[in-house]
This record gives C-alpha cells, structure tokens and sequence, in this order.
C-alpha cells in the first residue's frame, strides 16, 4: 500500500517543502506558508503489525501520519490541520521550523474528522501530558458533539485543555488578518462526524486539503468536481492513500473508500 497523501508539494503563499526552505523564506519575507508535517495513512508508516518492514531500524524509512501547519511568522501564530497519533513528533518538528515562545504555541487544531489518525492526538494536550489551556480546535457540529459527550475527549473540554469551536460548511473563518479558512463536506465513512476538506487562502495563494474522501465520482453526484475545486487554488493536497487497484495481493481494491492515485493523475 502506498500510504501517502497525494501531495503536490508546494507550501502555501511561498513554495517551501523542505525545513531549511521554510525556515530560509519566513526570514526572507514573513509571507505565511504551510509545512507538511506528515502524510501517512491514519496507521502510519510502518503500521502495527507489519514484520519486518524497514522504518524499524531505520528513521529514513517512516512516515508520520497526515498534517499540515499553517505559519504567519508576522503574527508569530500556528495553526495545525488534524491532530494525529504522531502530535509530539509533528509538533517538535514545528517548533524547529517555527519556534515560539508558548507551548503548545498553536493558534488553533483544526480537524477534518473522526477517524483515528485525524483526532486522537488531542490526547498529548490533556493532564496526562502537556496540560494545555484553551488551546481553540475547530470541528463541525457532530464532531463537537463526538468530542464533548464520550471520554477521554470530554474531560479535555470540562478541564479546559481545549476549547471547542464550531464550524460550518460553506462559511469561512478568518484565522487572522491575512489568513481564512473554509471547510466543505467530502463523502467518506461518517461513523462519528462529519467528514470535510479544508480551503485555505492566504494574501497572496490558496491551498485546497482534503486527506479522507470515498471517490472523485461520488462528489460529483453530490455536484462537486474535484477539477473545478483545484482550479480555485493554487496547490492541492489531495488523497492517495493507494496507488491503484492490484497493489494488495489476493484483494479486490475497487470498493475501498479511497480514490486511487491512478484516477486522481
């Protein structure tokens, strides 16, 4: 399986897809831009399980689960899309990249959905850990409800470790003066939540995010062309957790809720 997010790797406002590229350019001109912090399936790279698979001795070979940051180095903010079972790797990454003097240091989480790789990593910010305060995570109305009613995620909001914000689909939010988001409804397994993508603009690009979706085919019966949906941005991160159907052995892939890279290309 390739367990990878599709990326076009380009970050937003600026093209930086290396920690010494970001770094160079939030210097150069205190643009915003965006880090890929990882882009592995929802298991990670390797996966539980997997014997023998080169990541376990060698670092090289591992892949953390999918998240983007998005940096205003003017405003000295940070904002993490999905919090993933990697968080304390991810977000030691970012503060390499963009240090800040608060810890977490996040601005805001914003999550996509319910799934395990998408969320669970709200833990690292409860008593057991860091102890954050009020760190904002914005969902939509199911997950909300998902995260405020059923443990351990309830206690993080009855102590204050996070704070709830609810988002629509449609409606964009300014993150800040110079940085908006949109999320919008994408159709994957809903067990729990919602399921959304994220359009991010910025002053000068915009980046499209969408990790978790069933198929390009299925949107479009929803009315949505996932050609029409990159025409408004300028980089796409789209989903591509398998490459085509046949890569895993003895298995009929067609009915997987992912698109394959083959029909995405």
């Amino acid at each position: 399986m390739v367990s990878c997010i599709l990326a076009l790797l380009a970050l937003l406002l600026n093209v930086a897809c290396t920690r010494h590229e970001a770094e160079q350019r939030a210097h150069k001109d205190g643009a915003p831009f965006v880090v890929v912090l990882g882009i592995a399936q929802d298991g990670g790279v390797p996966q539980a399980g997997r014997k023998g698979h080169p990541g376990w001795q060698d670092p090289q070979h591992r892949r953390r689960v999918v998240c983007l940051s998005v940096v205003d180095p003017e405003s000295s903010q940070r904002w993490m899309f999905e919090a993933t079972p990697d968080f304390r790797e991810q977000l030691n990454l970012l503060d390499e990249i963009a240090p800040v003097s608060d810890s977490p240091g996040l601005a805001g989480i914003l999550l996509t959905h319910a799934h395990i790789g998408h969320y669970t990593g709200l833990m690292f910010l409860g008593q057991e850990s860091m102890g954050a305060r009020e760190v904002p995570v914005f969902v939509m109305p199911r997950m909300k409800s998902y995260l405020s009613v059923n443990g351990p995620w309830g206690q993080l909001v009855r102590y204050k470790n996070i704070e709830l914000h609810t988002l629509r689909a449609g409606e964009p939010v300014q993150l800040n003066e110079r940085l908006t988001i949109t999320p919008f409804l994408v159709p994957h397994r809903q067990e729990y939540s919602e399921v959304v993508g994220f359009k991010i603009e910025g002053p000068n690009r915009s980046v499209l995010f969408i990790p978790d979706i069933d198929s390009w085919q299925e949107w479009e019966q929803w009315g949505v062309r996932i050609e029409s949906k990159i025409e408004e941005v300028d980089v796409a991160y789209l989903d591509g957790t398998f490459y085509a159907n046949g890569e895993i052995p003895g298995r009929d892939m067609s009915g997987f809720p992912h698109p394959f890279i083959t029909h995405s290309m």
